[in-house]
């Protein structure tokens, strides 16, 4: 069950909280919501995890972290999911989301040289902010859209075997 996954990699609420980092969000921590392992604050955290995962700026970890908390959903699934965009994934999704993005706005799209470097950022980002962004909304809400889906049909799925299967064993 689904349930039991969860729960061997859940923080525990009140350790957390004692934390010097924690006190401005202390008064916000003690809703069950936030912590606890069922399917209806789970899985729509999973799909916000994969959506902040997708955006184009750094700190998704904290900023997943601080919207699950606005949307009362589990902030230790919504901030560990950002975690599927890595170092090594990280540049084909920008390149991939970057041509999507010129593609809706018709942009002539070449692959954007980039060097790291104040002068591009202030020349050459401003004129791949807006596919880029677009393409990454876009795509973001594509993953969290499929991986809602996907993670809650898993999740009835498994607790539908689970209760098949102990209506066996009692009779």
């Amino acid at each position: 069950m689904p349930r039991r996954f969860f729960r061997k990699f859940a923080f525990k609420r009140h350790e957390l909280s004692e934390r010097w980092f924690m006190t401005p969000f202390r008064h916000m921590l003690h809703d069950h919501r936030l912590w606890g392992i069922r399917r209806k604050t789970v899985v729509p955290a999973f799909a916000l995890g994969l959506f902040v995962a997708c955006l184009p700026f750094p700190g998704h970890f904290i900023s997943a972290a601080l919207a699950a908390l606005a949307l009362r959903v589990n902030i230790p699934v919504a901030s560990v999911t950002t975690f599927v965009v890595n170092p090594l994934t990280v540049g084909p999704l920008f390149y991939f989301e970057y041509q999507i993005g010129a593609g809706l706005l018709s942009i002539a799209s070449g692959p954007p040289e980039f060097e790291l470097s104040i002068d591009w950022v202030t020349h050459t980002f401003g004129s791949i902010w807006q596919p880029m962004l677009l393409g990454s909304v876009l795509v973001g809400a594509v993953a969290a859209l499929l991986g809602f889906i996907s993670l809650d049909a898993l999740w009835r799925r498994s607790v539908s075997k689970y209760k098949t299967r102990k209506r066996k064993d009692r009779s």
